[in-house]
């Protein structure tokens, strides 16, 4: 079971996200997503996204606000549990170059409608809404490019 994390960094309205198009072979290329990756082996979560903020984006978090735990099942990887947070503080510069990809400051309004894993918008909806506990587990089938969100289990609706 592969362990992550997964921030979304908030300011004047707008959320931070990263743009994936300069990885080779990145499963996430030509999607939006929020700022994280791994726990490393002996990190906590909250130590894993403040490490991944600080490499990824320049910013150090002062306070992440951990919103819960999503749980993927899929054919094609890997089954991951990924630690959701979001966070208002922070101290630092944006880095100019993210060897990611593009780092962009979105309006909350225009989130949705950006390109992201169909599963993505059941987690950052509860999230943008402020939902805490949030438990979700998101089921995918399929292969490669063929792979589609087949269920989505909140445990809290």
């Amino acid at each position: 079971m592969r362990r992550s994390t997964l921030c979304y960094i908030e300011k004047d309205g707008k959320i931070l996200l990263l743009f994936r198009n300069k990885k080779e072979n990145d499963p996430n290329e030509g999607k939006w997503i929020g700022i994280g990756g791994k726990i490393e082996e002996g990190e906590s979560p909250e130590e894993c996204i403040k490490r991944e903020v600080r490499e990824e984006t320049g910013l150090c978090l002062s306070d992440p606000h951990f919103h819960g735990i999503v749980h993927f099942l899929s054919e094609s990887w890997d089954d991951e549990d990924m630690y959701l947070f979001s966070s208002h503080e922070y101290t630092g510069q944006i880095i100019a170059d993210c060897d990611e990809g593009e780092l962009k400051w979105i309006a909350r309004n225009e989130i949705m409608d950006l390109p992201m894993w169909e599963g993505d918008r059941f987690f950052l909806k509860a999230l943008l809404e402020g939902r805490d506990n949030i438990e979700m587990t998101l089921i995918y089938k399929g292969t490669g490019s063929e792979e589609h969100l087949q269920e989505v289990i909140d445990k809290n609706e």
